[in-house]
C-alpha cells in the first residue's frame, strides 16, 4: 500500500510541476509579447510624430525645392523622418540633365533645399523644424 502511495504522490507532483512550468511560459510569453508591442508603437511614434506638423506645413502652403542627390536637402527630408511624405516637395533635378525643372526656375530656386512660403521669395538653405514652426504658425508635437 505504501509504494503505492507513494507513486501517486510522484504522479500528483510531477503534475504541479509540470503545470508551474506551463504557468511560467505563459506569463513569460504575455511579458515578451507587450514588450514587443512597447518596442513597435514607440518606433512608430519615433517615426511618425511630426505627421500633424508636416500637414500643416501642406495646409500654409509651405513647399520644399529640392534635388535628390543634394545632401543638404537629404538633411532636411531626415529632419521629419516618415512624415516627410506630407511635406509639398518639388524636385528640381531632370535626370541625365543639368537643366532644373520648370517649377523650379518659375519659384527663381537656385540654392537647395529652398523653402517657399505662400507667395514668398524662396527661402534658401536647411530650416529647423522650429524655424518652419514660427513662419507658418504650426506647432511642433
Amino acid at each position: 500500500m505504501s509504494e503505492e502511495r507513494r507513486k501517486r504522490q510522484q504522479g500528483r507532483d510531477q503534475r504541479a510541476t509540470s503545470e508551474g512550468n506551463t504557468r511560467k511560459m505563459f506569463t513569460y510569453g504575455i511579458i515578451l509579447i507587450l514588450l514587443a508591442a512597447a518596442f513597435v508603437g514607440g518606433r512608430y511614434y519615433r517615426n511618425h510624430k511630426y505627421d500633424s506638423f508636416a500637414q500643416c506645413l501642406a495646409s500654409k502652403q509651405a513647399k520644399m525645392y529640392g534635388l535628390y542627390w543634394c545632401p543638404h536637402c537629404m538633411d532636411q527630408k531626415e529632419m521629419f523622418g516618415a512624415s516627410f511624405h506630407y511635406v509639398p516637395y518639388v524636385e528640381c533635378a531632370i535626370k541625365g540633365s543639368k537643366e532644373l525643372a520648370a517649377e523650379c526656375k518659375m519659384a527663381g530656386v537656385k540654392l537647395f533645399p529652398s523653402w517657399q512660403f505662400g507667395m514668398e521669395p524662396p527661402k534658401e538653405g536647411v530650416l529647423s523644424l522650429e524655424a518652419l514652426s514660427d513662419k507658418t504658425g504650426c506647432s511642433l508635437p
